[in-house]
């Protein structure tokens, strides 16, 4: 599998995210920092993801996307859509919940020949730990299935957070 990246870019206040490999963890400090970025932007209308070119995501970096749905929803009324057509994402989505969220869709044009390549931060332990229990807590307010696969990962984070 392929490292894995977080591409983002901003056209007149449409967001396309493009995530790029086997996405995991490491990404999550600047990943989320991208996301407070993006909601203080004051030109931001929309935000979609584009997931062809995924080959896996962890459970934390799903639980920022969820995040951003979350946030798009209450604060701008609208339902982020996601571009996904790899049968394994796909699987992954329903079971997480996503339909619920996003708008899923498996084709659009989301070329952003700009985008740039979010780095990977050097961030203490415990930052990463309160950023990945904050991504699964996210996740088990989205269906009872999730609160069941990830309690006890949340319950190990608490004690040490």
């Amino acid at each position: 599998m392929r490292e894995g990246q977080i591409l983002v870019a901003d056209h007149q206040g449409v967001y396309v995210i493009k995530l790029v490999g086997d996405v995991r963890l490491t990404l999550c400090i600047s990943f989320d920092s991208f996301i407070d970025r993006m909601f203080a932007d004051e030109h931001f209308i929309s935000v979609v993801f584009d997931l062809t070119a995924a080959e896996a995501i962890d459970s934390t970096t799903l639980g920022l996307m969820a995040k951003i749905s979350l946030l798009a929803q209450e604060r701008h009324g609208l339902v982020p859509t996601l571009v996904s057509n790899n049968p394994g994402i796909d699987r992954i989505l329903q079971t997480m919940g996503f339909a619920e969220i996003f708008c899923i869709v498996r084709d659009a044009d989301t070329e952003a020949p700009d985008a740039e390549a979010l780095c990977v931060d050097c961030a203490d332990e415990g930052d990463v730990k309160a950023r990945v229990l904050e991504a699964h807590r996210i996740l088990v307010g989205l269906n009872a299935d999730n609160r069941d696969a990830f309690k006890d990962l949340i319950a190990t984070l608490e004690k040490d957070c």
